[in-house]
């Protein structure tokens, strides 16, 4: 049976979630949850959901998926033991050190790994099956073909996003909300800069999509898979995700529910058709337009809600005639439109007009409650339209009253059906059994001994009276059987204590079962890398070897490297030899660089190069992911570099890469000084920070140059990033470099290049080993001088002149950023 799984960012989202049929909620406390601007819940209302969701028997999986500082480890810990006495039935986490908290701490609570780890591969997910996590969220940019080949080759549950906003970015790989605005999408406070308005421009600055798109270049459509829930069945999906908790509860009750229907519909009968109102009600409760991401293709363009980023609403008609004076629209309907519904007309000229219906006729005058579609109908709006302007309907007052019936009565919709068997006799007590479908019972007795009755003996209408009085309780009463011996008389009060003390064991029993618990931990393997690994003090990570010989003219004594290609060229095995070559020939420490993203059909490539690799040996591998880590310790016995896409942002995050056979590590570079440099202190691993270079603010499978310059989606794409340059230009008219590489996955870069020049020479007395400049974007002049300005920079003293911060400071130039160092992040 296929999970359904549900956001609650509230109580009244819970009760919608549980009450529509959802088979689990994911939720989180007021701290450690990736969505910090939900309402989410505090202790006592975790509580009371818990008990809520399991009397129902509804999983709550706790999100504790944020990157946590090491101020905040003595009250995660506190959180975790909370939720475990709590019945919490799994936590999620993106945070490795996270996940090694709970181990020791928590270890028989169930471990899900967050779409924020970025498992998009095979290897990833055995990874972590091997350090004993019992599900792992896959990244929403597999297909249904990889979704199908890892569910079939793993023995944990896979969990995917079927419904909701999509990430432009893979997950957990996105700097840019905190880069542009100081929160951090990895700290649970992403602002969301995707659904900006950008402009796609060349090199010159101009503007090389005009009309043909909007201004929303980096805004996808919703996820929408309900015509591919068979598919996602049969690949072999454990659990089906809905996003959404920052969403109303109406929502979560309209697209739960509509899930729901699907699902049963599909496993009962193994026909499955969608009819056009639960489409219609996806559409109504909120839409972006949809899409089903890159499930079944990679849709380019049609992907993207490039024209506006927020509701879309459902397309009701169009403007027929508009009454200047009266200020009156006439509206042909496409759709039903009612009394309470509030549209937005799409006018030509000025954005969009909306108007909440609260009066409307037809075409004669007549006043309306509703109208269908093909009917003409008459209304006031607030501001001019013109023939032809679609209508769309942004709220159904009748939908989201019939979603507010899930959560807003006070009472359960979906029951649970008991019998009751209820015993009274002239001098017994009377008894209560109350049974459900499962075989739980509960039992109730009066102390009160029954007494002849000298006016109303009881009888099994007065019993059923009572005994059916459940209100609020999760229980619905469909038999009772009733043995009265005699005319016997017993107080009502003493058959509802009864009945209560039934139903109080009921619960009990049905609650016992819960919460979910791991029977045999696994314990995380300690492997520490053994060998020994010099430090380069200046490190210069490169993609090709013009670069490479640019970085070590100007004095680097390490150089990274390979990976991804800024340059969109395939790097070859040779290629990887040529620079093993060339580092020895210079006496320059190599590390070889792997690419962030590395799905299944590209890692026989990589596979190819570590094995060739143990000819030209590498002094360390960079990866970025736990799959890297697994694939370099399976091939290689070379070291490994955890590189800053691993997110070391605390100390607990440093010794479960440590424990894990990681050699060395660069810090986050969301961390700010004191953090990079209170780490460093306790860091049994030697640790490198980035300093220079425009970082990549994200990395997407969704190309916007080849999908609205290259015909992606609709054919082979024709490679216009191998023809110019191009950047996103934002309303402040700042510029973010695109970098597409051989993969064709884009990297947005920083509008400004990171720069600690005037610091270089404190890093060495904070403990941090080697300083490391992101060269790949840069021209090989470029690299040569910025290599040479940090060793020179390097050798200065801690507390310069003004002279010498002031030669430091134009060499460094006016367009860049300090990042991170002296400002943090939320």
């Amino acid at each position: 049976m296929v999970e359904l799984l549900a956001p609650a960012g509230s109580r009244e989202a819970l009760i919608a979630a549980v009450e529509s049929g959802a088979n689990a909620v994911y939720m989180a406390g007021t701290q450690f949850g990736a969505r910090a601007y939900a309402n989410n819940f505090d202790e006592d209302g975790l509580k009371e959901a818990i008990r809520f969701a399991h009397l129902r028997d509804v999983l709550i999986n706790i999100t504790v998926n944020t990157i946590v500082d090491d101020e905040e480890i003595p009250a995660l810990k506190e959180y975790l033991l909370f939720l475990r006495e709590a019945g919490a039935d799994a936590i999620l986490v993106q945070d490795l050190g996270v996940a090694k908290i709970a181990r020791e701490i928590v270890p028989d609570m169930p471990l899900h790994a967050s779409t924020q780890m970025t498992v998009h591969s095979l290897e990833g997910v055995l990874a972590l099956q091997e350090l004993g996590f019992t599900r792992v969220v896959l990244s929403r940019e597999l297909s249904l073909k990889e979704i199908a080949h890892i569910c079939a080759n793993c023995n944990v549950e896979i969990e995917v996003f079927m419904h909701g906003a999509l990430c432009v970015c893979y997950s957990g790989q996105c700097l840019m909300s905190s880069m542009i605005g100081g929160r951090s999408g990895n700290r649970g406070r992403c602002a969301q800069p995707c659904r900006l308005p950008y402009t796609l421009v060349d090199e010159a600055g101009n503007d090389v999509l005009g009309d043909k798109a909007g201004s929303y270049l980096l805004s996808p459509r919703d996820l929408n898979t309900i015509d591919v829930i068979p598919d996602l069945i049969k690949a072999g999906v454990a659990s089906l995700k809905i996003e959404g908790r920052m969403k109303r509860p109406e929502y979560v009750a309209t697209v739960v529910g509509t899930y729901r229907q699907a699902i049963d519909q599909y496993l009962t009968s193994q026909i499955y058709e969608v009819d056009m109102s639960a489409r219609d009600n996806l559409a109504q409760i909120f839409n972006r337009d949809f899409t089903t991401a890159y499930l079944v293709n990679r849709p380019g363009k049609a992907m993207m809600s490039d024209r506006r980023p927020n509701n879309r609403g459902l397309l009701i008609g169009r403007v027929t005639a508009y009454d200047w004076d009266k200020r009156l629209v006439t509206v042909k309907l496409s759709g039903r439109l009612a009394l309470g519904d509030q549209v937005d007309f799409w006018v030509k000229v000025g954005g969009r007009v909306t108007a909440t219906i609260n009066d409307m006729s037809n075409v004669k005058g007549q006043k309306l409650t509703e109208a269908a579609s093909g009917d003409t109908v008459r209304f006031a709006i607030p501001a001019a339209v013109r023939d032809h302007d679609r209508v769309f309907k942004v709220y159904d007052a009748q939908l989201m009253e019939q979603a507010k019936e899930k959560y807003a009565s006070g009472a359960p919709v979906r029951r649970i059906p008991i019998t009751a068997e209820v015993k009274a006799a002239i001098g017994k007590p009377l008894t209560v059994v109350l049974r459900d479908n499962a075989g739980h019972v509960g039992h109730g007795k009066t102390e009160f001994i029954g007494e002849a009755a000298k006016k109303r003996p009881l009888s099994d209408e007065v019993i059923r009276k009572q005994v059916d009085r459940l209100g609020t309780s999760v229980y619905e009463l469909t038999e009772l059987q009733a043995e009265i011996s005699g005319e016997v008389m017993v107080p009502m009060s003493e058959i509802n204590e009864a009945r209560r003390q039934a139903v109080e064991e009921l619960d009990a029993q049905r609650l016992a079962h819960y919460p979910l618990r791991v029977a045999e931990p696994v314990p995380f393997k300690a492997e520490a890398f053994a060998g020994k690994l010099s430090q380069p003090k200046l490190m210069v990570a490169v993609d090709n070897l013009e670069k490479m010989r640019a970085a070590i003219e100007g004095g680097a004594d390490g150089i990274l490297f390979g990976g991804e290609s800024y340059e969109h060229e395939a790097l070859t095995v040779m290629d990887y030899e040529k620079a093993w070559h060339l580092a020895k020939k210079a006496n320059v420490r190599l590390d070889f660089n792997l690419p962030r993203i590395m799905r299944d059909d590209f890692q026989p490539f990589f596979e190819k190069i570590l094995t060739a690799a143990r000819n030209f040996p590498p002094a360390a591998v960079h990866v970025h992911n736990i799959a890297q880590i697994a694939l370099v310790k399976r091939l290689t016995d070379f070291a490994i570099h955890a590189d800053y896409s691993l997110i070391s942002y605390n100390k607990s995050t440093l010794a479960f890469l440590k424990d894990y056979g990681v050699a060395s590590a660069t810090l986050s570079p969301e961390l700010k000084w004191q953090q990079m440099e209170a780490l460093a202190k306790e860091s049994d691993l030697p640790l490198s920070a980035i300093v220079h270079g425009r970082l990549e603010l994200m990395v997407s499978e969704y190309c916007v140059t080849g999908s609205f310059l290259g015909n992606v989606g609709e054919g082979a794409c024709s490679h216009p990033c191998t023809k110019g340059r191009y950047a996103l230009k934002d309303r402040k008219e700042a510029l973010f470099p695109l970098r597409m590489d051989q993969f064709c996955h884009m990297h947005v870069l920083n509008s400004k290049t990171l720069s600690m020049l005037p610091h270089a020479m404190k890093f060495k007395g904070a403990g941090i080993k080697t300083l490391q400049i992101e060269a790949k974007a840069m021209k090989p002049a470029e690299i040569t001088a910025i290599t040479r300005a940090y060793l020179q920079a390097m050798k200065l003293p801690a507390q310069l002149d003004e002279a010498q911060e002031d030669a430091l400071k134009r060499q460094e130039g006016m367009d860049i950023t300090r990042g991170h160092y002296f400002r943090g992040v939320q």
